[in-house]
């Protein structure tokens, strides 16, 4: 028994070698758009199985065209120390471990944008130990290949924010009708407040999770002084 465990692990490492050492060169995406990525190939097989039709909705919008209040509250709700880490938040990390542990359940959470970014682009939302030793391993690369400000470029512009809905340029226009340059400060707040979980929660819909969560974004970027003063008595009930 103890010997096909060995050489279970010497299998699994050498796999993890083999991937490191095989995986495509990142650094492409320093100038190159993904057309497509994993996780909208995912989508599209999963509807497929149901036997739905799938359609995709993606336009590319460079960062500097992306709402300042849309950027900094995608920030605040998943990646607040994002400017500052190397790809990994070892304390989130920690802390959705201890969760993990006390509700006996195995969920993976604490995923900096880097991470996030590593599993749109190459991985499937499947929870697996394999996959997410992949993601670190993408992680690590991204954030050694590319700048921090084309890393969240990518990822606003691959995030999935509904069904068949990819990238903040195109949530913005199926949401509110308007590019994503002329989002409102509340309008962001409710656009992040749905990533974690964008299949089950929409923008458009009555949430009291998105309620508590948008109005909890919302204050944050109050207190920072994120929101110009007009903006402060429009504060979401």
């Amino acid at each position: 028994m103890k010997k096909i465990f060995l050489i279970l692990i010497f299998l699994s490492i050498s796999g993890i070698i083999y991937y490191a050492l095989t995986f495509p060169d990142i650094s492409r995406f320093k100038k190159e758009n993904p057309k497509r990525t994993s996780f909208m190939e995912y989508r599209e097989k999963e509807s497929k199985k149901k036997g739905r039709k799938y359609k995709i909705t993606q336009i590319w919008v460079p960062l500097h065209r992306v709402s300042p209040y849309l950027i900094k509250a995608v920030l605040i709700a998943e990646d607040d120390k994002f400017w500052n880490h190397e790809g990994f938040d070892f304390e989130s990390i920690k802390k959705a471990i201890e969760k993990d542990v006390k509700k006996k359940r195995f969920a993976f959470g604490g995923s900096t944008i880097t991470q996030q970014l590593a599993r749109n682009l190459y991985l499937t939302p499947e929870k697996t130990v394999f996959r997410k030793i992949k993601e670190a391993i993408i992680t690590f690369r991204i954030e050694r290949a590319l700048t921090k400000k084309r890393i969240l470029e990518l990822y606003l512009n691959v995030a999935e924010w509904g069904e068949g809905i990819f990238g903040i340029e195109s949530a913005s226009r199926h949401y509110y009708n308007k590019p994503s340059s002329e989002l409102t400060p509340e309008e962001s707040a409710r656009l992040a407040a749905t990533l974690p979980n964008p299949k089950k929660y929409s923008p458009a819909e009555e949430s009291k999770y998105i309620e508590k969560r948008t109005k909890l974004i919302y204050d944050i970027m109050i207190m920072r002084g994120i929101i110009p003063p007009e903006y402060e008595e429009l504060t979401p009930p």
